[in-house]
């Protein structure tokens, strides 16, 4: 073989597949923890990331197969079906339809979190260039801002594609949307750390999701796998980036500025979480899901609940670290459902 083929694996260069396959590790998110110099260690784990970004970088239609026959996405491919610990699958309502509709329900699902996951990313982009904005062009700040937003624009394609091969409907997003989000991204010039929360927010329930995924399904699509493959290892630098950002400057904010931020914390980790792991509308709407399975699945189901607290686990002990969870923060958490019961 020469040239291109060369270079590739199933679709994927080499270096790339190889990464995937045997190079599965994530950076070390407490890195910061016991440092006596925590700014140096900042600097350091940045150095860290940017080099990382260099060599362990994927591309969305360069390193996914999309064309080849095993990665075909057929709406009645039984491998859609959700598991039966799945707080859908698990209902009566859901085993009582056919294999069919099972699988376009699991399939619109994937979809639709992918839908999100694309929007979120822009949102979150926006907000990523505005920090890089603020921050000296030599620093490192600047420079991983920029590699994660090059990233999420990656994680933007794959996840569009793979909605469109899916070819099932999914929300729109409207310019009443696009506003209602431009606080969001304000905060990257405003209050970065709120910009930082709402990273985590994003990242930390998709990820734990697409873990758990990873982990326990053999059977799962391999496009949708190799989907998450890339996701979880490139996510893993930005949520590494989110946290020692936080740990770094969250203790440099005024009194003032630590309150207002414990008591909105709870609120965008609630709609997030809700976001990102219960079922979009208009699922609910084209497959005709009743309203108490939609109940008895997510909104008064102890096992969901357990899930998002699980979920957020890493976010809740970082909050707690830095002292942003007071009594009056830890019963929004509570009043939001993010608490263990």
């Amino acid at each position: 073989m020469g040239g291109d083929q060369d270079r590739k694996v199933n679709g994927m260069s080499t270096e790339a597949s190889a990464l995937l396959e045997t190079d599965f590790v994530p950076p070390d998110e407490d890195s910061l923890e016991g440092g006596t110099d925590r700014e140096a260690d900042y600097q350091k784990l940045l150095a860290r990331l940017c080099a990382a970004a260099v060599v362990r970088r994927y591309e969305a239609y360069r390193d996914i197969a999309w064309d080849d026959p095993e990665m075909r996405v057929d709406p009645d491919d039984p491998r859609w079906q959700l598991p039966d610990d799945h707080p859908l699958g698990a209902t009566d309502w859901y085993r009582a339809q056919t294999p069919e509709k099972r699988s376009r329900i699991g399939l619109n699902m994937v979809a639709g979190f992918c839908y999100t996951g694309r929007i979120f990313e822009g949102v979150l982009s926006r907000g990523l260039l505005r920090f890089a904005a603020t921050q000296p062009h030599n620093s490192l700040e600047y420079r991983f801002a920029y590699h994660e937003v090059i990233e999420e624009a990656h994680h933007s394609l794959m996840f569009q594609e793979f909605v469109n091969r899916a070819g099932l409907p999914v929300p729109v997003v409207d310019a009443d949307f696009i506003q209602a989000t431009e606080r969001v991204a304000e905060y990257g010039t405003t209050f970065p750390e709120l910009l930082f929360i709402y990273a985590l927010g994003g990242e930390d329930p998709i990820d734990y999701v697409q873990r758990e995924g990873y982990r326990k399904r053999s059977d799962r699509h391999p496009l949708i796998q190799r989907i998450s493959q890339i996701h979880i290892v490139e996510e893993a630098r930005h949520v590494a980036f989110a946290r020692a950002y936080l740990r770094v400057n969250v203790p440099r904010l005024s009194e003032a500025r630590r309150t207002e931020m414990s008591l909105v914390v709870p609120g965008i980790l609630g709609v997030l979480s809700s976001l990102m792991m219960q079922p979009p509308q208009h699922i609910i709407d084209a497959y005709g899901i009743p309203p108490d399975v939609i109940d008895e699945a997510f909104t008064n189901n102890p096992a969901h609940r357990d899930l998002v607290v699980a979920s957020l686990s890493k976010v809740r002990a970082l909050c707690e670290e830095l002292g942003l969870m007071d009594a009056e923060a830890t019963r929004l958490w509570e009043e939001a459902g993010l608490l263990p019961a």
